[in-house]
């Protein structure tokens, strides 16, 4: 009964770095720059450059599913794009992404058969008009079927019922809308198709048959409302991809066909156009290429409605990774030429993605996924090729190539992939008191990745101090200024200054600030005027230097204080709260006070709202363990609002607002406020706070650490966060409209304020003992901090030494052969496959090969090609061949 009942989700530690689909469109707006990849074949993210040119991920979605497929498509006359995806579940799902809750929303979801990856159940494939006036979706064998889109009179998203165009005892390879204008929306696809009797599909010997592998179009006629099989043409046994080519007014229309070794250009009506794919210089010709990914390059500032050939190229990738530029010669609207030429070589993509602002992602099968720039042409350099003739046939060529480190394309971001990983410890190494993940990743660049909880920080600045400092806070001279303009460095008898220009900092004496006392709170009020807060009283600093004090009453100091922009509260150490107000002239005026009759531990008060002059709450925490939430409202000023019972004493408090989605109205924009309270036993407790009677529920706990948890309110990326300060560093933050709290990878602190400068906009200010830290958190989002450790072979085993904890990593590499094997060879020698493997063996190198294939794969742009129909050259030092492969 248990079993019946029981529904699991699959949750990882960390989201899945591998990608197998990407698409490039634009899904948020209008002429938007962004990718969609699909990330271990059920998470779903969207990718857009920022204005640092590097690719950040707007949102993530878990489907929960295997997503086999994607595909975008622009109803015609709209400026943004849906995606059609292709999945597991039996149904043809097309989405948009929707800016007010960051995240991908359903438009349709149409059943058409069965769930699971299945044959005959469509999934596998998807394609979509280039006009977006139909898609297609197609099984591996016999099932496909056509969707006509269109809108209603909302401008709503519309979707017919499926019209079947199934083909008994054949098998799809893969499919594409043809550009064909505004004619009648047609589709191709590469087809085999099998005899249901094996002995009909023999020759006279016995021997089994090779079939044809088909190119067929099929026709939706959008007037009588069906699909038929409009063309079929045989392209040969070994095609394995299609790229559809610019048609109507845009190019002369129809496919290009990647089979081995070659690019075979056809459509209906016109003569088949062949060319030969480029080969690398020592490569065997028995050893066949084939394109694995590809992309059409639409040229900036082309024509919309020109049919030259100039207006477009398409870039395809081999298995080996080069990169190829095909162009067609197009004359009188009909092709007469293939032209491909070597561009680059990249490792090996499962997606290529060019963008419209000069810019390639290409999403690799293992290892990290590169974002390249484009080269100016004039900082090209030239490749050495050689062009031979075949046959009498003087047009077929076969160019001949040495493959170079990148020339045409600058690598300008990375994401990190840790796929493929082929063994994983979990040790505590370092001795850290936490366990660190040491993953062994290989094929192209064989690393060890040390993955370690918590968000990477770099440091920018480290400074020691002349004695412990007890707290640190940055203010700026006025509102509108976007960098900080002072650092104040607070110690138990005194108080520097310190001034942020733009080449140092240095201390300065001429602020206005009491040096000579312990500092407790430092912020900018108002507009331009500044306040310290300190045991003996408020010192109100103008702009124009005027200086204005305020002392408590006898011979009471003040404990504890909380600001924003333009209130202030402060606690005496006997238990008396004291509420000041700046008004409108600028002045800061005392409102009320209230005695609570008890020590106070902790103080906060809300930040102001957008739009708003004044807070409607303070929190307080006591001595007897609660939290009392009192009104700043005039009418009934510092009355208790709420009381919360705590299992220790509140050491911190903090109220920030978060847009993690979690708002109730749903607008564009709202936000939730937190209460967060940090306790002596290390406790972080989060409260939701009713922004209209004060009211706390859904009350959430974290344990940080054994320390007391200091909670402080910083800025990052113009959001609200929070450090949570115990054992370690934590960060509290909403991502993609979603609560997160990870820890830093970083040292312990005791104090924590934003930091703006110049050079660092997103800063954060520190001090751990007598030091003065400053560090940006890099990689919002991410779980694990990650460091990587190049290897020099594919690791394929590993274990700890039980007494030495040292890492036994045993290493080999497919195929591989010492550089002076391949220098002989290259150099014309000959030798038998047993003296190879005899020489290969002295220098303690492993041979899998069987044929003593020559080492044809150089180590360029920092990676390996690795295959298993090619062979990989191992670059080894002299004094490191006798290592052998275990390190």
């Amino acid at each position: 009964m248990l079993a019946n009942n029981m529904y699991m989700y699959h949750l990882t530690l960390q989201k899945p770095q591998g990608i197998t689909h990407a698409i490039y469109g634009s899904f948020s707006g209008a002429k938007a720059q962004e990718i969609v990849a699909v990330k271990g074949t059920r998470v779903l993210e969207l990718l857009r450059v920022d204005e640092n040119f590097q690719l950040r991920t707007i949102c993530s979605l878990d489907i929960f599913g295997i997503i086999r497929s994607i595909c975008p498509f622009r109803l015609t006359g709209s400026s943004t794009d849906y995606v059609i995806v292709g999945s597991d579940s039996g149904k043809i799902a097309i989405i948009e992404y929707d800016a007010t809750i960051n995240s991908f929303k359903k438009v349709h979801l149409e059943t058409f058969g069965k769930s699971g990856c299945r044959r005959i159940v469509p999934g596998q494939y998807v394609a979509a008009d280039p006009k977006g006036r139909a898609c297609m979706i197609a099984a591996v064998e016999k099932q496909k079927f056509v969707y006509v889109l269109n809108r209603d009179a909302t401008a709503r998203l519309t979707i017919s019922s499926p019209l079947e165009c199934h083909r008994s005892r054949t098998f799809v390879l893969h499919i594409v809308g043809v550009d064909v204008g505004y004619e009648n929306p047609v589709f191709a696809a590469l087809e085999i198709e099998y005899e249901e009797d094996d002995d009909e599909g023999t020759n006279a010997g016995g021997q089994a048959e090779e079939p044809d592998t088909m190119l067929t179009f099929y026709e939706l006629d959008l007037g009588l409302n069906h699909v038929v099989r409009k063309w079929s043409d045989p392209v040969g046994f070994h095609a394995n991809l299609m790229f559809a080519v610019p048609g109507g007014n845009d190019g002369p229309g129809g496919v290009l066909i990647c089979a081995e070794n070659l690019i075979l250009y056809k459509n209906q009506g016109c003569d088949n156009k062949l060319a030969l794919l480029p080969r690398r210089k020592g490569l065997k010709d028995e050893h066949p290429l084939i394109i694995v990914s590809g992309t059409l390059v639409k040229k900036k500032g082309s024509q919309p409605h020109s049919k030259s050939a100039d207006n477009f190229f398409f870039l395809l990738q081999n298995e080996l990774g080069d990169l190829y530029e095909v162009t067609l010669e197009v004359f009188d609207g009909e092709v007469r030429d293939i032209s491909i030429s070597y561009f680059d070589t990249l490792p090996v993509s499962a997606a290529i993605c060019v963008m419209k602002i000069g810019f390639l992602f290409a999403a690799s099968e293992f290892g990290n996924h590169s974002f390249y720039q484009f080269q100016t042409s004039q900082n090209i350099k030239e490749v050495e090729q050689t062009v031979e003739v075949l046959g009498s046939d003087t047009n077929t060529k076969l160019i001949r190539f040495e493959p170079t480190s990148l020339r045409r394309l600058i690598v300008a971001d990375k994401l990190e992939s840790a796929s493929p990983i082929l063994d994983l410890q979990i040790q505590d190494l370092c001795h850290e008191d936490s366990k660190q993940i040491y993953a062994f990743c290989g094929r192209t660049t064989p690393t060890l990745r040390v993955l370690r909880h918590g968000i990477q920080v770099s440091e920018v600045a480290a400074s020691t101090l002349p004695s412990v400092a007890n707290g640190v806070w940055t203010v700026r001279r006025n509102s509108s200024e976007t960098v900080d303009a002072y650092i104040v460095v607070s110690f138990p008898q005194a108080t520097i200054v310190l001034s942020i220009d733009e080449s140092s900092v240095q201390e300065v004496n001429d602020t206005g600030f009491v040096n000579t006392v312990s500092t407790l709170s430092v912020s900018l009020l108002g507009d331009d005027a500044m306040l310290q807060i300190h045991p003996e009283g408020i010192r109100h600093i103008r702009s124009n230097g005027r200086k204005h004090d305020w002392r408590p009453p006898g011979k009471s100091i003040i404990s504890k204080a909380a600001v924003n922009q333009r209130q202030v509260v402060i606690a005496l150490n006997n238990g008396v709260l004291f509420y000041f107000e700046l008004d409108d002239a600028s002045q800061l005026l005392e409102v009320d006070k209230k005695e609570l009759g008890q020590d106070i531990t902790s103080l906060e008060i809300a930040p102001l709202a957008q739009g708003r002059s004044r807070s409607r709450f303070l929190t307080v925490g006591t001595v007897d363990s609660t939290v009392r939430i009192l009104s700043l409202d005039p009418d009934n000023c510092l009355s208790v609002l709420a009381v919360q019972k705590l299992p220790d004493l509140a050491a911190s408090l903090c109220m920030c607002y978060l847009d993690d989605g979690q708002s109730g109205d749903g607008y564009e924009g709202q936000q939730t406020l937190y209460l967060n309270i940090g306790l002596n036993n290390g406790v972080v407790l989060r409260t939701v706070m009713d922004p209209v009677n004060g009211s706390l529920s859904d009350t959430r706990t974290r344990y940080l650490g054994s320390r007391a948890a200091k909670l402080f309110r910083v800025s990052l990326r113009g959001s609200s966060s929070i450090i949570a300060l115990s054992t370690r560093p934590w960060l509290c933050y909403a991502y993609q409209k979603q609560f997160s709290m990870t820890p830093l990878s970083y040292q312990y602190l005791e104090f924590a304020s934003s930091f703006a400068s110049e050079q660092t906009p997103d800063g954060i200010v520190a001090i751990s003992q007598n030091n003065l830290l400053i560090f940006t958190i890099e990689k919002l989002g991410e779980t694990f901090h990650q460091t990587t450790v190049p290897l020099k072979y594919i690791p394929r085993k590993t274990l700890v030494h039980p007494e030495t904890n040292l890492l036994i990593v045993l290493q080999s590499d497919h195929r591989a052969f010492t550089a002076n094997a391949r220098a002989r060879y290259e150099r014309g020698q000959t030798e038998t496959q047993s003296q190879v493997k005899m020489e290969i063996e002295d220098d303690d190198m492993d041979v899998d090969g069987e044929n003593g294939a020559p080492p044809v794969i150089p180590q360029t742009n920092g990676h390996k090609q690795a295959n298993h129909q090619a062979t990989e050259t191992v670059e080894d030092e002299e004094e490191e061949e006798e290592e052998g492969d275990m390190s």
